[in-house]
């Protein structure tokens, strides 16, 4: 199997998870909102697959998931999401190609910039799609949907998702892969 026909298929199923996650959470939207679910495959996406497959599946998920389950509501949380979430695989996948080590540092300094870049696309985004339908979108309402109540899904993430990169390097998935 091809590397593009590994990350293709990698990549559906991250999406997939995107999808389904949610549902872990689904039954108290605010907890769902904190955690973050669907960021996490998005993440993961953009340091197994690398940039464009991170930044199609972040962009794709929050629509596709709208689509399909009716949440998060497609105007203006889904498609502010899906520019929060494309920037969230587009700059984990293009910082972690970046360093030579796969290590806990790469992976911590993909992740947080990518979770910075991402919030502040988002805040951008909900600015845009608010202020067309009239609706102010104040800085005070970026804090705290981007940080203040975002607190335990960034834990979770910043606990999560290196744990996960670590398992999958250490067990030699991600290795084999660069040395082919």
């Amino acid at each position: 199997m091809t590397r593009s026909t590994k990350n293709l298929v990698r990549a559906s199923l991250l999406m997939a998870l995107g999808l389904l996650l949610p549902f872990l959470t689904g039954q108290i939207p605010q907890i769902g909102r904190m955690l973050s679910p669907m960021h996490i495959p998005v993440l993961l996406c953009g340091m197994i697959c690398g940039w464009p497959y991170g930044l199609a599946v972040g962009f794709l998920t929050p629509l596709l998931r709208s689509v399909l389950f009716g949440m998060p509501a497609i105007y203006p949380q889904a498609v502010a999401m899906a520019f929060e979430l494309a920037v969230y695989g587009l700059v984990s996948g293009l910082l972690y190609a970046r360093f030579p080590e796969k290590d806990l540092k790469a992976i911590y300094l993909s992740l947080i910039a990518a979770m910075l870049a991402g919030r502040l696309v988002w805040g951008l985004a909900s600015l845009a799609l608010y202020g067309v339908v009239g609706n102010a979108f104040t800085f005070p309402m970026f804090l705290a949907g981007a940080f203040v109540n975002a607190v335990p899904g960034i834990l979770l993430h910043l606990v999560l998702i290196p744990a996960i990169m670590f398992g999958l390097e250490r067990s030699g998935v991600l290795r084999k892969e660069r040395q082919e």
